[in-house]
């Protein structure tokens, strides 16, 4: 046998384990998949893409929607088996990575049930949506106000443009296929408090009512005198009655009442707090009402405020994907904080009028420096007591059990230009969030969900259950 036909035979026998070598370097798709993890199917939407994708746990595509727009930014899947989502038609009054603009609620089939569209020169929606109980829909809205506006209630003209946007939380009840009717709504601009001007309303200390946003705080990092709020997130406790805001540039979360009318959340008085509108929980960074310093500081632009589910571990306390945003270190985190509350739902806070807890009950990180996401990003805690994490700049989803090691782990192929094959780098392939579903989850029955291929092109083989 000459050297070319052993050099053809020997290429031959090692064929197998050079695939088999470079097959356990996939670069998109599934990349981990340990015993241990939780089974269930994982929604996600890409950043640059108009499909929404529901993949299983081997990274197979089981059903996707098409939409008309990118992600504004969050998408659900309801009970029926529709996807509710922010979609963003592009609004140039608001020029920020956030912006949404429509919320659409798409059947599994692909045909769209419902639409609400909430985008003008003055107010559009942006980043998150929550799906109610009762079949509403809670969005966030920018508002802008123009300069005159903002330095008559208080804000310090130095530090006020030509436009302010503020926040206003509503809750849409749908209305036929393409309206809706405004059956709750809060605004920021209602709930503030200045020392800067004596002379003009909702003058204070700011210190002695943290229940009140101090109107002239600007995050010194951001430095943006524009969108000086930036809410990001928007979550509902039924138990509560009570709704949870993310503030990203004062990296806090705000808790304030849903029992209250409209006309009540208006005021300071009202609903099962009594409070009205005012913020009833705030944590996070105290510095923002002048009751701490950079030392209290406990959030750095966080993403994904929520409670955790009734019936799941660490029920009722609250999870936060912390992005580490201008912290000390640069790393993200994954928090959770156990407020306290007594039974008339009134949250303790400190002599310093610093809310409880002074540090979080369960945090997860990765010191080797990778975990690092300074946008987006969510936490989901799962079942079996695991957590799912987006990593959202970098479309990276993990699953990590309570002792911190990884089972699962998935990356996100899309790109913008769609997906790209097996091997190579998406490029911009980041994800506002990704949620895990069971799979007795009640919008799956009498679906077909059999996997077939991944999203990806050309993707290696995959041993996978």
């Amino acid at each position: 046998m000459n050297l070319y036909f052993r050099c053809f035979f020997l290429c031959i026998s090692l064929f197998p384990l050079f695939s088999h070598l470079l097959y356990t370097q996939p670069t998109v798709g599934l990349l981990n998949h340990a015993a241990g993890k939780q089974d269930g199917y994982v929604l996600f939407a890409p950043g640059t893409s108009t499909t929404t994708y529901l993949i299983d746990k081997c990274g197979r595509k089981v059903h996707s929607w098409k939409s008309d727009y990118r992600p504004g930014q969050s998408v659900y899947l309801l009970n029926d088996g529709s996807l509710l989502r922010a979609g963003s038609p592009g609004n140039p009054h608001f020029p920020s990575p956030g912006v949404g603009g429509v919320i659409e609620k798409i059947n599994w089939d692909g045909t769209v049930a419902w639409d609400y569209q909430l985008s003008d020169s003055t107010q559009c929606q942006h980043h998150d949506v929550y799906p109610m109980p009762n079949g509403n829909v809670l969005a966030i809205v920018w508002v802008a106000r123009s300069n005159s506006y903002a330095v008559a209630a208080g804000r310090d003209p130095n530090k006020t443009p030509n436009k302010v946007w503020g926040e206003k939380i509503i809750e849409i009840k749908p209305d036929g296929q393409h309206g809706g009717t405004i059956v709750w709504e809060w605004i920021v601009w209602e709930h503030v408090i200045q020392e800067n001007d004596r002379s003009k309303p909702n003058y204070g200390k700011v210190a002695d009512h943290p229940e009140l946003i101090n109107l002239n705080y600007i995050n010194a990092a951001s430095g943006d005198t524009i969108d000086w709020i930036h809410a990001n997130s928007v979550a509902y406790n039924p138990i509560l009655d009570q709704i949870m805001v993310s503030s990203q540039t004062f990296s806090e979360i705000w808790i304030i009442d849903h029992s209250t009318t409209t006309a009540q959340a208006a005021t300071h008085s009202g609903g099962k707090s009594g409070k009205g509108g005012d913020i009833l929980y705030r944590w996070g960074n105290p510095a923002t009402y002048n009751c701490g310093t950079e030392y209290d500081q406990r959030l750095f632009g966080q993403h994904s405020a929520h409670w955790i589910e009734k019936g799941l571990p660490d029920a009722g306390k609250v999870m936060i994907f912390n992005n580490g945003l201008l912290r000390p270190n640069s790393l993200c985190s994954v928090d959770i904080i156990a407020p306290v509350v007594n039974k008339k739902g009134i949250y303790k806070f400190n002599t310093r009028n610093q809310f409880e807890p002074s540090e979080v009950s369960w945090s997860y990180s990765d010191t080797r420096g990778l975990f690092v996401s300074p946008t987006f990003s969510g936490a989901q805690r799962l079942p079996n007591g695991n957590t799912l994490i987006c990593l959202g700049a970098f479309g990276l989803f993990s699953e990590v059990t309570p002792t911190k090691t990884i089972v699962w782990q998935y990356k996100s192929p899309v790109g913008m230009q769609g997906p790209v094959a097996q091997g190579t780098d998406p490029g911009a392939n980041n994800v506002f969030r990704c949620t895990q579903y069971p799979i007795n989850y009640p919008a799956f029955q009498g679906k077909q969900l059999q996997g077939d291929e991944p999203i990806e092109l050309n993707p290696y083989p995959v041993e996978c259950p």
